[in-house]
């Protein structure tokens, strides 16, 4: 493992890969961090029995997503807010005619922010279409799978070396300065303590070739670590 100021790297195989991650895992966790950010992070980190161009793809699209809006987190789709916008404008009018003059101005203010929620929930979900076409078939291929939010940072590339030889390049940040060094601290630790680390598998690949290069790993039921 590297270790700089843009954050831990690691080359070598899809099980060196695969290790890197879990080490930074166990390590946070062993930090006490916990909550969205983290879990995030464990979702997407590289597993033993996925595929680079497949599963790591998939998620990397799903994370780089422009997040949902407002109509969108309360369930709600474009018509269904343009047609509440047209109650409440209705509503305005009636309260026009009535002269209540507060209540028009309310409900005609409600139904601005409908008719604006709807054409945010519509743009989005235009965005989502448009940026997972172009993630999935162009920027995968000209840039490295990412990974990105307030706790880590990371990037995933596939290289070759020798004769073709599959390699991988797997680089980790952890934004928080303090944070980092108690990463790279228990990193130093598990270099001391651990002789050998088994990664979690949960199926088998079928050959190398289908791996990308990668040996079929050999099942086991969980992630454990065996000291001296």
């Amino acid at each position: 493992m590297e270790e700089s100021v843009s954050g831990f790297k690691v080359r070598g195989s899809w099980g060196d890969v695969v290790e890197h991650g879990e080490r930074i895992t166990r390590a946070l966790r062993d930090a006490g961090v916990d909550g969205d950010a983290f879990e995030e992070w464990d979702e997407w980190r590289p597993k033993s029995h996925e595929r680079l161009g497949e599963d790591v793809n998939e998620k990397t699209a799903e994370q780089a997503s422009v997040a949902e809006g407002e109509g969108e987190k309360a369930g709600k789709g474009p018509d269904e807010d343009l047609q509440t916008a047209g109650e409440r404008l209705s509503e305005s009018y009636e309260h026009v005619e009535e002269g209540k003059s507060d209540e028009a101005v309310e409900r005609w203010s409600e139904s601005l922010g409908y008719v604006a929620r709807a054409a945010d929930s519509a743009g989005r979900r235009a965005l989502r279409r448009v940026e997972n076409t172009v993630y999935r078939r162009v920027m995968t291929q000209l840039a490295p799978y990412y990974f990105d939010n307030e706790l880590v940072s990371a990037n995933i590339q596939k290289s070759t070396r020798g004769e073709g030889e599959v390699s991988f390049i797997f680089e980790v940040n952890i934004n928080d300065d303090d944070l980092k060094d108690e990463v790279s601290d228990r990193l130093s630790e598990f270099d001391e303590e651990v002789t050998r680390w088994h990664v979690t598998t949960e199926k088998e690949t079928g050959t190398a070739e289908a791996a990308e290069g990668v040996e079929p790993p050999q099942s086991e039921d969980r992630t454990q670590s065996t000291t001296n």
